[in-house]
C-alpha cells in the first residue's frame, strides 16, 4: 500500500477561520534563533543582573549554560514571585465532561485510534458532579473534553460552563480550539478563561505527532488563545508538552508567545503550565525526550523572570516533592482533589483517562502542605461584578 496523503499542517479545514495574525512569524523567528549551546557562564551572569529580563536575556535563561545557576535563578524567581503575588497559591481543579476526540496524537491516551471505552456526561451527571466538587469549597474549576467537536459541540460545553459559573467563582476551558464566535459563546455562559496547550512549536514535528483531526491544522491552535481573547475571555493560558521535543526551543517558543499576546492585549489575564508527557494508553512505546526536573525547575524560573505578573501551574503530572517545591518557588497555581477520568472522581478505571497522575492529594491534604510551607491557599482570585447567568 501507498503512503498515506495527509492534509498538510498549514492547511485550514472548512470549519476554521484565519484571524490573519502576525504572532505566529514572531514566534517562529525567535525559536529558530535561539541556539541553546551558544552561550556561556559569562552570559548567564549577565543576564541575572539585567533589571528586566527581556528576549535575549530569557533565552541565556533556558539554556543549559544556566543550569548550573539554578540557585540563583530560583532566589531571584522567588523574590520576583512574592513581589507581585505575595505569599498566595491559588487552588483549582479539573473536570473532564468527555474522552471522545477526533484527532490521532500519537502519544495521547484519548487518541481517536486508542480502544477505550469512551464516555460523555449528561447535563444531569455534570450538574451532580459540579455539586460534588463545590462542596470542597473549591472556586476554580477547569473544564475539559477530547477534541471532538461533533460531539462536545459548543452548545453542550456552554451549557456546562453555565452551570459551573453558577456554583465557582471563575471557570476555565481546556478544550479544542474554536473560532471566535464561538469562544464569545462560551463567554456569554460563564467561562473565564481559555487554556491550549500547543504541545510543541516545531511545525514539522507537530505534524509527526499529529496524523488526523482538526488538531492536525498548527496555526489554527497556535492562535487559539488570540481568538479567545477576541471572544471575550478575561484569560488564556499557554503550554508546550515538553518530551515531545526539544524542551529548551519550545519553553522559548511558549514564554516568546504568551509575551507578544500580553502586549497586544494588555488587559489579558496570562498564565502558564508546564506539563511533562506521562505514561497514557497507546504510547507505551513512545520514544520522549528526557526532560528531568531539574531541567523543568530552571524553565520555570526563567518563565518567572520574563512574565513577572503571569501565573505559573504546576499541575499532578508532577511528583508530590517537586510540586512542593515548585510553590515555594514560582509556581502559583495548583490543582488539587484530582482525578483525569470522566466524572466520577471516585472512578478508578484508568482505561479511561487520559494520562497517569503523580499526585493523588485531597484538597485538604494541599491547603495543609501550603500551610505547612508558610503559603496561603487561595480559592478564588476574582470578584464578579457583572450580573447573574441566568
Amino acid at each position: 500500500m501507498g503512503e498515506i496523503k495527509r492534509r498538510s499542517v498549514w492547511e485550514y479545514t472548512p470549519r476554521q477561520v484565519d484571524i490573519e495574525s502576525d504572532i505566529l512569524e514572531k514566534v517562529l523567528k525567535e525559536r529558530a534563533s535561539f541556539a541553546p549551546e551558544s552561550y556561556t557562564a559569562d552570559d548567564v551572569r549577565r543576564a541575572l543582573k539585567a533589571e528586566t529580563i527581556g528576549f535575549e536575556e530569557f533565552k541565556v535563561l533556558v539554556s543549559p549554560a544556566a543550569t548550573p545557576f539554578l540557585e540563583e535563578m530560583a532566589e531571584r524567581a522567588q523574590e520576583t514571585t512574592r513581589r507581585y503575588f505575595g505569599n498566595a497559591v491559588t487552588l483549582f481543579t479539573p473536570l473532564y465532561l468527555a474522552n471522545y476526540c477526533e484527532s490521532r496524537c500519537v502519544y495521547c491516551g484519548f487518541a481517536a485510534h486508542n480502544k477505550i471505552a469512551r464516555m460523555q456526561l449528561e447535563d444531569e451527571q455534570i450538574t451532580r458532579e459540579l455539586e460534588a466538587i463545590s462542596k470542597s469549597g473549591l472556586q476554580d474549576l477547569l473544564i475539559l473534553t477530547g477534541e471532538a467537536p461533533r460531539k462536545s459541540d459548543v452548545e453542550y460545553i456552554a451549557r456546562a460552563t453555565k452551570t459551573a459559573s453558577r456554583l465557582f467563582d471563575t471557570v476555565g476551558v481546556e478544550i479544542y480550539p474554536m473560532n471566535v464566535d464561538e469562544y464569545r459563546v462560551l463567554q456569554e455562559n460563564g467561562t473565564d478563561y481559555v487554556t491550549v496547550f500547543q504541545e510543541t512549536y516545531d511545525p514539522e514535528r507537530y505534524g509527526e505527532l499529529h496524523l488526523g483531526g482538526e488538531k492536525r491544522v498548527f496555526p489554527y491552535r497556535f492562535n487559539a488563545q488570540e481568538r479567545a481573547l477576541l471572544g471575550g475571555m478575561r484569560g488564556v493560558a499557554f503550554a508546550a508538552l515538553f518530551g515531545l521535543d526539544d524542551f529548551r526551543r519550545d519553553a522559548v517558543a511558549v514564554g516568546v508567545h504568551a509575551s507578544l499576546i500580553q502586549r497586544k492585549y494588555p488587559h489579558a489575564e496570562i498564565s502558564i503550565s508546564v506539563p511533562r508527557i506521562r505514561p497514557a494508553v497507546g504510547n507505551e512505546n513512545f520514544q520522549k525526550e528526557d526532560v528531568s526536573e531539574r531541567d523543568l525547575l530552571q524553565i520555570i524560573c526563567a518563565y518567572r523572570l520574563l512574565l513577572p505578573f503571569a501565573a505559573i501551574t504546576i499541575s499532578t503530572r508532577e511528583s508530590v516533592k517537586f510540586r512542593d517545591n515548585a510553590v515555594k518557588i514560582a509556581a502559583t497555581k495548583i490543582s488539587a482533589g484530582v482525578d483525569v477520568g470522566i466524572g466520577g472522581h471516585d472512578d478508578e478505571d484508568s482505561e479511561s483517562k487520559q494520562f497517569d497522575i503523580n499526585d493523588n492529594r485531597s484538597v485538604d491534604e494541599i491547603r495543609a502542605m501550603l500551610k505547612a510551607n508558610g503559603l496561603q491557599d487561595i480559592f478564588t482570585d476574582h470578584i464578579y461584578l457583572g450580573g447573574n447567568n441566568d
